[in-house]
């Protein structure tokens, strides 16, 4: 479990010392990387037949499908398929495929192969066939999973329970989602998970008649590549994870850092709106203006806004600035009106911006319920669970219990848990990390974890950065050693400043050109 942040951002010094940390770290690395036992042999799969699917945005962007065994122990049995899409090498020498996964677990990747083959320099792109894939379960992949319509409609109890009856209300509805997962998909949950996803892209490189490929990864996604890497280190040409997971926490753990350093980050977009009084009218000092969104939560869990908008919906409206600064204008200015004005549309607006669930959200929570609860073993007492929210909520109040609901389902989860591997990796080309020093998806002791596993590769670090995925975001100086990695191979640790924080903006205005990467984040998406 992380400490929590404080209000100030860290100094050059402790990204340096850290930084020194993981390479000392790394260096002493000895041990013997140990993959997991192979499967029987499967049989090769057909080449791919790909297909024009273009669209205005990515004019060269092709599609196609991949089988794959739903059990990749009996990979003659059933087959499932993986929804694919490419956008092809154009140079005359080809570096092989570049995978591309944006995260979640339950992100679908498809669009993301044309935001990046667009996003890199020309004559990069040009090398590499980018690839993107929804994997098992999710999007367009086959059968996709979807357990719990209705599952966060609006408006929920509660999420923290200071009484009895919330609590058993939230526990009704975490229990529910678990059954009726297991109801629908009882033949495919027991092959939901990290392993099995990496094993699939052993598949799709066979595919593609590739010997080798690259993979770039954000947030979950730089999980499922340290796995495939461990798996099948001989067959990475390059490995790029933006934005790391912390192995060493999968997943509770993970999740209850993530708490901590969430109220680190929704504390700095307060403090932000303090500078801005004369804007928002919330007062200048950063614990005034905390006390005052604490009251408005107050207010919203006695008097929902819109009918829509309660305590829970309102921590899910303000989440998002939690992965991306460049939403923070847009967030104070309803905070303002509610709090200042009494005003709620702009609140109820900015809900159904950043809050609300779409339709293909049930889909992408049940693969991320799915596949966090398959990882790992998480703690079958509730009375555990209860005690660990309310202590680190005693620190972390602003998303610790909503946090501890959406991952609740895991109490409950009806397949047994697999154990997640050590993916210590001595055998590797190098890896190139990046993570920001005040990202709160995925805390930067994260990426100082998996740099140390990862023997030789290299943490480009965004000293000062929040937002959660950051290369190909806007930031030149990262941009331009990931540039130079894909084309090279070869990359060293580093600091680059990060991107200067968002101004206030017009009300017609919502994201601010400055603060870069909206694009990217509306292809991330939260939660991972």
């Amino acid at each position: 479990m992380l400490h929590p942040m404080n209000k100030r951002g860290p100094s050059k010094k402790r990204a340096a010392v850290l930084l020194a940390l993981s390479t000392v770290a790394a260096s002493a690395f000895a041990a013997p990387v140990t993959a997991a036992a192979p499967a029987a042999p499967a049989p090769a799969p057909a080449p791919l037949k790909w297909a024009d699917c273009v669209t205005p945005r990515y004019p060269t962007l092709q599609c196609a499908s991949l089988k794959v065994p739903l059990d990749h122990d009996e990979p003659a049995g059933r087959q499932i398929s993986l929804a694919l899409t490419r956008v092809p090498h154009t140079a005359a020498r080809s570096q092989g495929p570049l995978l591309v996964n944006p995260g979640g677990p339950g992100g679908s990747g498809r669009t993301l192969a044309g935001y990046i083959a667009s996003a890199l320099p020309k004559d990069v792109a040009a090398q590499y066939d980018v690839i993107g894939f929804d994997p098992r379960g999710v999007g367009k992949s086959e059968p996709a999973l979807d357990c719990g319509a209705g599952h966060f409609a609006p408006v929920r109890p509660d999420s923290v329970p200071l009484d009895g009856e919330t609590e058993r209300a939230n526990l009704a509805r975490v229990k529910a989602f678990a059954e009726s997962c297991q109801s629908k998909h009882a033949d495919v949950l027991p092959h939901i998970g990290t392993v099995s996803a990496a094993r699939d892209i052993e598949v799709l490189r066979t595919a593609l008649r590739a010997d080798k490929l690259s993979y770039f990864g954000y947030s979950y996604g730089t999980y499922l590549g340290a796995v495939y890497a461990k798996l099948h280190p001989d067959r990475v040409h390059r490995l790029v994870l933006d934005s790391v997971v912390d192995p060493a926490g999968v997943w509770y753990e993970d999740n209850l850092a993530q708490d901590q350093a969430f109220d680190a980050r929704h504390k700095s977009f307060l403090a932000w709106v303090a500078r801005y009084d004369s804007t928002y009218r919330l007062g200048t000092d950063p614990a005034r203006v905390e006390a005052r969104w604490y009251e408005m939560r107050a207010a919203l869990r006695e008097n929902p806004a819109g009918a829509k908008v309660g305590a829970a919906e309102l921590e899910d409206t303000f989440m998002p600035g939690g992965y991306f600064n460049g939403y923070w204008p847009h967030l104070a200015a309803a905070f303002s009106a509610y709090a200042v004005e009494g005003d709620p549309k702009p609140l109820v607006a900015a809900y159904e911006r950043f809050g609300a669930v779409e339709p293909s959200a049930g889909n992408s929570y049940s693969v991320y319920t799915a596949v966090q609860c398959r990882d790992s073993a998480w703690p079958k007492d509730w009375n555990q669970w209860r005690a660990d929210m309310w202590r680190t909520h005693a620190k972390a109040p602003f998303m610790t219990w909503n946090n501890a609901w959406y991952n609740a389902p895991c109490a409950f989860w009806p397949t047994e848990p697999l154990q997640a591997p050590d993916v210590t990796n001595t055998a590797l080309p190098q890896a190139l990390l990046f993570q920001a020093t005040e990202d709160a998806a995925t805390p930067y002791e994260g990426a100082v974890s998996m740099r140390r596993k990862l023997a030789g590769s290299a943490l480009v670090v965004e000293e000062g950065g929040g937002n959660h995925g950051v290369a190909l975001s806007g930031n030149k100086c990262l941009d331009e050693k990931l540039s130079a990695y894909l084309l090279t191979g070869k990359a060293a640790d580093a600091v680059c400043p990060a991107q200067p924080a968002p101004t206030p903006l017009a009300a017609t205005r919502a994201v601010p050109p400055s603060a870069g990467g909206a694009a990217l984040h509306g292809l991330l998406g939260f939660r991972g």
